[in-house]
């Protein structure tokens, strides 16, 4: 069911690196297909291969810990790059030397002092699976991408949390819903026999 609302997943650590050269760039994998992410204990997010298939053409940008104030680089303007391979969503930023706010990211990277992604995006389409076990899997089949993030403290609960809860609640409900109609009509088909 598509969503509006914006959400950050999630990555795995150490997927970012800085590249030194004459040039500095910040590199990584701003997501992971098929790697599930716990947004909490029991529920869980995924993005598929082709989640980001027809969002690439969008201007995306790359910031420090999802804050607009904080840009690092934007596709448009070439600098930043952003590539769809087998792994994931691999995305390049080229630190600006005279922006203190990209030099203090690249320094922190190249410490180990932060060393994980992760993604602004709006829901399109998803799948959700209920599985045996009581577990929840969200699927992200096709998302709009507006960022990637350089994050000390990836999927900020106050968002894809929240977000997903809300969904996990409406999912339940429509659930209950689904088997109070069954049961109506069970009922129903009985009296009229």
């Amino acid at each position: 069911m598509p969503q509006n609302q914006v959400r950050h997943a999630a990555l795995i650590s150490g997927n970012l690196r800085a590249e030194p050269g004459e040039k500095r760039y910040l590199e990584g994998y701003f997501a992971v297909f098929n790697n599930r992410t716990q947004l909490w204990p029991g529920v869980y997010e995924e993005v598929d291969p082709e989640a980001f298939n027809e969002t690439m053409g969008n201007d995306i940008r790359v910031l420090i810990n999802h804050d607009t104030t904080l840009v690092l680089g934007r596709n448009k303007s070439g600098t930043a790059e952003f590539k769809i391979d087998a792994r994931g969503l691999w995305g390049r930023v080229e630190i600006n030397e005279k922006d203190s706010d990209a030099v203090n990211a690249y320094e922190r990277v190249q410490r180990g002092d932060v060393d994980q992604c992760s993604f602004g995006f709006n829901i399109l389409d998803e799948e959700i699976e209920y599985l045996d076990n009581g577990d929840v899997v969200f699927r992200l089949k096709k998302v709009d991408l507006h960022e990637g993030s350089i994050c000390t403290f990836p999927a900020y609960p106050e968002t894809s949390i929240q977000a997903r809860q809300k969904d996990l609640e409406m999912h339940k409900r429509r659930e209950i819903e689904l088997k109070k109609a069954k049961i109506r009509t069970r009922l129903g088909g009985k009296k009229n026999a």
